[in-house]
Formats: structure tokens, sequence, C-alpha cells
């Protein structure tokens, strides 16, 4: 489908269906125009007589389940009406050409030279990363041309990155694999091209959150074959609201903070000669526990508790809204979030303790929810400094945005809602 006819394909019954799945109906209209300007700067850089085809894949939140997928656990997580989307068609070459409308960025990359470089950092080695990932996998590769724009905030725990990375996966899908490729694949290959051409110790969490869609659960006993399992749960059938607050960059670095979390809990397994806590359970801890404190330290039995706990909370919360018991789902997200406060101890690092931009803005959040007694809140992410989330019922949300924003800055709080699809090719479900 050339692009004028996708342009056209844009105004069908079918598209604007799909656009109010992808972003609420009140959304229709901005992300046509948004679908529309994309096409227009893909035709101004390569030119509209070749096919192409429409590709969105979407941010993340997770709702329940912190730092446990290191450790093989368990976690709730959802798919975002924030997306990165692309407009792609194959070009016959050995090259791949990728303009990022969003970041200012225009580079090709010859599938003849998939090394990564010496810094082994940015978006060249990402997409290095992702194409070699493609071939030692097994799947076909090709060159096309791709032109993309993103509003998945960065730096906000809401995995802008595992967004264009199974965004990616989708086209390669597409164009060069029939299709057949299944979301734990794209998931695969984006944890390879993050630990491989990042050094990042990246798990499958965001990778499978971005690719499936919806509201899932992901149980990573096996992380090469996790068990993935979709909630059918309408978010918006409450009348809540998630709520994503940015409380400011921490200025520390925090890559050892991050790294002590699975470093941590993988020694409280090692005294009981495993690799990962979820091959040891919570009675073996306890009933060891004053040779465990000895082996590997308080904080980190702690951190293992919250580990035990933690996994429990994500099997209450799904059962929860399956039942449809929506208030104890919140009441384990308040569970969830007290955990990560007191006993996993990720809200701020202990390096630079006056600065807490996730305590003061939980406190603050509490206190609101305590005044309405309605919500819930928690730290989102890998926490010491940077995000939490809020649920709260839709007639508080202005007033709470206005509230935290105060504290946190204005345009710091985003309010979301859940898809139903992962990274998806467009046109196949038009």
């Amino acid at each position: 489908m050339k692009v004028n006819e996708t342009v056209k394909l844009l105004e069908s019954d079918g598209a604007r269906t799909l656009m109010a799945q992808l972003y609420g109906e009140d959304g229709v209209e901005a992300n046509v125009k948004r679908y529309e300007d994309l096409l227009a700067g893909y035709e101004k850089m390569f030119g509209g007589e070749g096919d192409v085809m429409l590709f969105s894949s979407p941010g993340r939140t997770e709702i329940s389940g912190n730092h446990t997928d290191h450790n093989h656990g368990k976690v709730l997580a959802g798919s975002i009406n924030l997306d990165c989307v692309g407009v792609a068609g194959k070009n016959e070459s050995n090259q791949v050409h990728i303009v990022s409308e969003t970041y200012n960025q225009d580079f090709t990359i010859d599938l003849n030279h998939l090394e990564p470089s010496e810094k082994k950092a940015g978006t060249v080695d990402l997409v290095k990363g992702l194409l070699q990932g493609f071939k030692d996998s097994g799947y076909s590769v090709g060159g096309f041309n791709a032109y993309i724009t993103s509003n998945v905030i960065s730096a906000a725990g809401v995995s802008s990155s595992a967004s264009f990375e199974m965004l990616l996966c989708s086209m390669l899908n597409t164009f060069f694999n029939e299709s057949r490729m299944s979301t734990v694949a794209y998931a695969h290959i984006g944890k390879f091209a993050e630990n491989n051409y990042w050094d990042k110790a990246s798990g499958l969490l965001d990778q499978m959150a971005c690719a499936v869609g919806g509201l899932i659960t992901i149980d990573f006993m096996e992380p090469l074959t996790p068990e993935v399992e979709k909630i059918d749960f309408d978010f918006g059938s409450q009348d809540h609201s998630l709520i994503i607050v940015q409380t400011g960059k921490g200025h520390a670095d925090l890559s050892a903070d991050y790294s002590a979390v699975p470093a941590e809990m993988k020694k409280v397994a090692r005294y009981f000669g495993k690799e990962v806590l979820s091959q040891v359970s919570e009675e073996q801890v306890i009933d060891n526990l004053a040779e465990v404190r000895q082996f590997a330290g308080d904080r980190s039995v702690l951190r293992a508790l919250h580990f035990f706990e933690e996994n429990k909370r994500v099997e209450a919360e799904v059962l929860a809204l399956k039942e449809n018991r929506f208030q104890d789902f919140l009441t384990n997200i308040t569970a969830s979030g007290n955990s990560s406060w007191k006993w996993l101890q990720n809200c701020f690092t202990n390096s630079n303790y006056q600065e807490q931009g996730i305590t003061v803005t939980l406190a603050l959040t509490e206190l609101f929810i305590a005044e309405k007694q309605r919500g819930a809140c928690r730290i989102h992410g890998g926490g010491f400094a940077g995000v939490i989330m809020a649920v709260l019922p839709n007639e508080l949300v202005d007033e709470f945005i206005h509230y935290i924003e105060k504290c946190t800055g204005e345009g710091s709080a985003y309010r979301m809602s859940i898809r139903p699809h992962g990274a998806i090719c467009f046109n196949d479900l038009v």
C-alpha cells in the first residue's frame, strides 16, 4: 500500500475503531493527525512510491511485582496509551535507514556490519543488537526504511527503549518473517540487544509488557519460556485512572543501588546453593534466619522477604481482578508500595539521603488518599529516584494532578490508560 493509500486508510471506520482501542475515544482525532504527519514525514524523506505499513508499540506500566523479574518472580503489568509509532517499507537493499523525529536522529546501518561500538550506548548500538539478535535466533533480516515518532515519556519508568525495540521487532517480523514470530521471541531479542550491546543487565519484563499488550501477569520461573497470561479486565470500567508522577531526576549515580537489589537477593539464594530466589522458599529463609543474616546481611534478608511477599501479592491482585474485587486489588497495590519502601528499600539512595523526591511525593500522595479515602499509590519501576504511580477515581484525577504538581513541577503528572494491544502492525488489524 502506497503512502497516499495509507493516508486514506486512516479515514476508514476500521482505522478509527482501532485508534479508539489504542488511545481512547477522545484521542482518535489527535492520533489520526499524528499518523498523517508521520506518513508525510516518511514521504518527504523516502518518497511515496514504495509500499509502506504502519506500526505501533506501547510503553508499559508495572502495576505490581517490584524488583521480582530478575530473580525469576512474578509481575503484573500493562501496556499504556502512550506509544512509539512508525511507518516503514522494505528498500530491497542491505541497509536499515531509520529516522527518529522525536529524538532528531537519522542513521543507516549496514547489515554486514553489526558489531557494537566501543562505547556500547545509544540508539545505533541498540538497533544493531536487535538485528544481530534476529540473526542469532535464526530469523531473517533485510533492508528497510523507517520514520518513527514516540510520545512514551523518557526516563519515567514506562520503558521508552523497550517500546522502540518492540516496534522494530514488529517491523522485522512483518517484512521478513511472515509474521510468524511470538511476542516471547521479540522480548528475548530485545533483552539480548540490551544485555550485549548496552551492557545493561535487563530482564524480560519491559519487553514482554510492551510486546504482548493489555493487562498481563508474567511468571519468570522459567525465563526462557515465561508464563504469560492476559487478564480479561476492563480497567476503565472501574472509573479509575493510572497516574505516573515524575518526582525529579536523582543527582547521584544510581547504578550501584540498582545492581545491589538483584545481587543481594541472589546472595540469599546462594546460601542455599541456588542461583535465584524463585528456587528458594520463604520458609527456608525464616527457618535458617540467623545463618542467612550472617551470610548475606540484614538488608539482603529484608529484600528477599519482599520478593516472596510481592509474588504472593501479584497472585492476590490477579485473583482480585478476575473476581472483580477492585478494592482488594487497590489494597494490595498499597501493600506493595509499603513493602518497597520498608523492606526492599528502593525509595531513596543512602548515598544521598537528603534527596528523597520519591518518598516526599509518596507521602503527599498518601495524605491525599487518606483525606479522600479512595485510591492507592506505590513506587514505579527501579526506584531510588524518578517515578511513582497512583490509581485514583477519575473524578479526583484533575484535583490530584494540580495538588501534586505543586511539589513535583508543572507537567510532571501523566494520566494513562491500559490499551488492549501490544506491538502491532496497524494495517493488519484494520
